[in-house]
């Protein structure tokens, strides 16, 4: 069985590695706005079907029956507001300041496209950050860190500094919820090296 990861994330890329898979990377390419009423979780499960449906779309039949196409989509959320990356630095300054002193969510969601069907799940992970001053926020877009990222930060990096609290997977946040990942593959067919699918 054949796995790709339908995203040329870095670090969605690093996490899959570390659950010892090997995998290609072929980015989606697909509209990501947000349609009218959609609820952030929505959202979220949308992106990544469609992200691996995408990617399973471009295989032969033959090779599709023999490949687990991976999708993942993440969405930091605050007062049911989604969160994407950063337009400028005054989005970034804005996003940052919202986050300021007090808990958000990051919403992960990972699907699986084989044979035809989507498998997915969401995962939830409430993330509390302390108070920033303007002049933390400044300084910290200065870095680039936060100019791609959604909600423009990134907990693997400088941006770490500003968590106080976490409930849920750390792997999620980064971009790719490592346990959940394991499972669903699995239940597709695809065990790590210490799984086994009987």
């Amino acid at each position: 069985m054949k796995l790709v990861l339908a995203s040329k994330s870095p670090r969605r890329s690093e996490l899959l590695a570390q659950l010892g898979y090997q995998f290609d990377c072929i980015a989606a390419d697909i509209d990501e706005s947000v349609l009218t009423g959609e609820s952030p979780g929505n959202y979220v499960e949308r992106l990544s079907g469609e992200k691996a449906a995408a990617i399973a779309e471009t295989f032969e039949k033959t090779q599709a029956d023999n490949t687990l196409v991976l999708g993942s989509d993440t969405a930091v959320v605050v007062d049911d507001v989604i969160l994407g990356k950063p337009k400028d630095i005054n989005d970034g300054q804005r996003m940052l300041a919202m986050l300021s002193g007090r808990s958000h969510q990051v919403i992960t969601g990972i699907a699986v496209a084989h044979a035809g069907k989507i498998t997915s799940e969401l995962v939830v992970t409430e993330v509390s950050f302390k108070s920033l001053s303007p002049q933390e926020i400044k300084r910290y877009w200065q870095t680039g860190e936060p100019q791609d990222k959604a909600g423009a930060y990134g907990i693997q990096g400088i941006g770490g500094q500003f968590v106080t609290g976490i409930r849920g997977s750390y792997s999620a946040v980064v971009g790719l919820p490592l346990y959940e990942t394991a499972q669903i593959l699995l239940a597709c067919g695809m065990p790590t090296q210490v799984q086994t699918d009987e």
